[in-house]
């Protein structure tokens, strides 16, 4: 069962999810997580406590709104738009991530949110 979780980036508080796999798993134990994120293009990244490799759902094609774990940076990576690497309006991370996540709501709203913190928690459960 994925974990509902919120992201927080300045002003910008968007609901999303971690899914059922092993990393995702990790992840959601490690919550919540306050820290200073990184900008690379329209892609926020940041370091997180968990140390593990690719898994079967390691690929470069995300999408807006993607939530990835990359593995050389034991990073977690929050997809809202074009990188640099990218050729068209598709996000392109640096090299292949785990598909741990999922943004539920606009995930271009990030754009005006740069430079900022982030905090990372789970959401109550009705």
């Amino acid at each position: 069962m994925p974990t509902k979780i919120k992201i927080i980036v300045g002003d910008v508080d968007l609901s999303a999810e971690l899914f059922d796999t092993e990393t995702a798993k990790s992840i959601a134990a490690s919550l919540p997580i306050e820290t200073a994120l990184n900008t690379w293009g329209d892609e926020f990244y940041f370091e997180v406590p968990v140390r593990t490799g690719l898994d079967r759902t390691a690929t470069k094609n995300v999408k807006v709104g993607d939530i990835g774990y990359w593995p050389p940076g034991n990073a977690l990576a929050i997809f809202f738009g074009p990188t640099p690497v990218s050729t068209g309006t598709d996000p392109v991370p640096a090299s292949e991530v785990n598909i741990v996540g999922r943004v539920n709501e606009d995930a271009t709203l990030l754009k005006k949110a740069k430079g900022k913190n982030i905090c990372i928690s789970r959401l109550k459960e009705d």
